[in-house]
């Protein structure tokens, strides 16, 4: 079926929804149809987009290959599941060109992403070092209206902290080193001003006590060093 009779039949379900909602009367009922119009009219706009571009091809064959330039991804989303890394990628009309202009190419460590022919442009993005190893031959890419998902299956069902593994050398460089000069007795200090403010008036009159009776041992100790 080419797209002039998509197109056709698209509009024909158009029209019928027209007519069901016009006789609906209730109202859940009525906004079903609606949400259904919604989702036809915007995939016969599609449509008619990508029968211009097919036109434009037409009279001029060369067309495909006149992209200006090739222009580089860098604004992406991602998020994962147990089996997926999922990547997005917003590409406005994407989804209106032929599905061979999207090509992405896995490898365990990597991905690539080329697609020609965008609005007179190449758009390209290339993801290396990734964290862990993924399945090349499972993975896979999914056009949708205006964005792209690009989806890794890991080879293993582990929480991934970040995308890459440059991304990760960066977040430990930023960590704080361990403080190996810290004072012992900072742990203990800690600990009891935690138990005094949590103590009742007994509890507080005892550590008040003990460290009166502390600093006055430390001070006699100090006199009798000057003397």
């Amino acid at each position: 079926m080419d797209l002039t009779e998509q197109i056709n039949q698209l509009e024909a379900d158009l029209q019928e929804l027209g007519s069901l909602l016009a006789k609906a009367e209730r109202k859940r009922v009525q906004e079903l149809l609606k949400e259904e119009q919604k989702k036809v009219e915007k995939e016969i706009t599609a449509k008619r987009q990508q029968k211009e571009q097919q036109a434009r091809r037409v009279a001029d064959p060369t067309a495909a290959t006149k992209a200006a330039y090739t222009v580089k991804i860098t604004n992406y989303g991602w998020d994962q599941s147990d089996k997926f890394v999922k990547i997005y990628l917003t590409l406005k009309g994407v989804h209106t060109i032929p599905a061979e202009n999207v090509g992405v190419e896995f490898k365990e460590r990597s991905f690539s992403v080329l697609v020609k022919d965008l609005d007179g442009k190449n758009h390209q993005m290339t993801i290396l070092n990734l964290l862990s190893p993924i399945d090349a031959g499972e993975s896979c890419k999914k056009i949708k209206t205006d964005m792209l998902l690009i989806m890794c299956r890991k080879q293993t069902s582990k929480k991934w902290e970040c995308l890459t593994q440059i991304e990760k050398q960066s977040k430990d460089k930023d960590k704080p080193a361990p403080n190996e000069t810290a004072d012992p007795s900072d742990g203990l200090m800690s600990m009891l001003k935690k138990i005094y403010s949590d103590g009742d008036d007994e509890m507080k009159r005892t550590i008040n006590k003990a460290w009166s009776e502390s600093q006055e041992k430390k001070l006699k100790g100090e006199d009798m060093m000057d003397l």
